[in-house]
């Protein structure tokens, strides 16, 4: 898609797991844009706000993928 993400601990936790032989899916929820041209002080009211706004779309996968194993 040609985009870019900086993400907190994903990719650290998925290495740690595969070296454990743990089947991983990785999933993240962008909560801070930070665009360039419209830089902001990221205000965790702000993150807490954008990451609820994704639950439930992040329950359904999660629920959806977790069903799909069982």
């Amino acid at each position: 898609m040609g985009a870019d993400a900086v993400g907190m601990s994903t990719v650290p936790e998925i290495i740690v797991a595969r070296h454990m032989n743990i089947d991983c899916f990785g999933l993240s929820v962008i909560t801070d844009m930070c665009d360039p041209n419209k830089l902001e002080k990221a205000l965790f009211e702000n993150i807490i706000k954008a990451a609820a706004k994704a639950e439930p779309s992040m329950t359904q996968i999660i629920s959806e993928l977790v069903s799909s194993f069982e």
